[in-house]
């Protein structure tokens, strides 16, 4: 199964969009098509950035999203500390990908990311939906 790491910014698009990329991951997720990895320091970014005002209209589809999340995801605890990132609030999640083997960390801003990290492979919502479609898993 394909472990994936969602920078927060695939998230806050999913809750926007109920149609196109963000929300073809999320219902990847939901039907175990992908296993998306979390830490304890992507989780509270999530909530974090999440609970800001601009979604506050929107707080059930961020409740619905993040209670997929938790039913589904894959808990790990990094044991190493990444500094790769060109916004240090994006270390965590290197360091998620490293400690749970992803197979792709998903992401709105490349350029924050290098282009892989370990044997994760730093790519965008299309970009992984691509590399899917080349695979036969979609």
């Amino acid at each position: 199964m394909i472990r994936v790491v969602l920078d927060t910014n695939i998230l806050f698009s999913a809750v926007f969009k109920s149609s196109g990329p963000q929300a073809e991951l999320i219902r990847l997720i939901v039907d175990k098509q992908i296993i998306p990895c979390v830490s304890p320091a992507t989780l509270a970014e999530y909530h974090e950035v999440l609970a800001r005002p601009i979604l506050h209209h929107r707080a059930a589809e961020v409740e619905h999203i993040l209670y997929l999340l938790m039913g589904i995801a894959l808990l790990v605890v990094p044991t190493t500390s990444v500094t790769a990132a060109t916004d240090p609030d994006d270390n965590c999640f290197l360091e998620c990908a490293e400690a749970a083997a992803a197979n792709y960390l998903i992401t709105g801003n490349k350029r924050h990311f290098p282009d892989t990290w370990k044997k994760t492979n730093i790519v965008n919502t299309r970009e992984f939906l691509n590399a899917l479609e080349d695979r036969g898993e979609v």
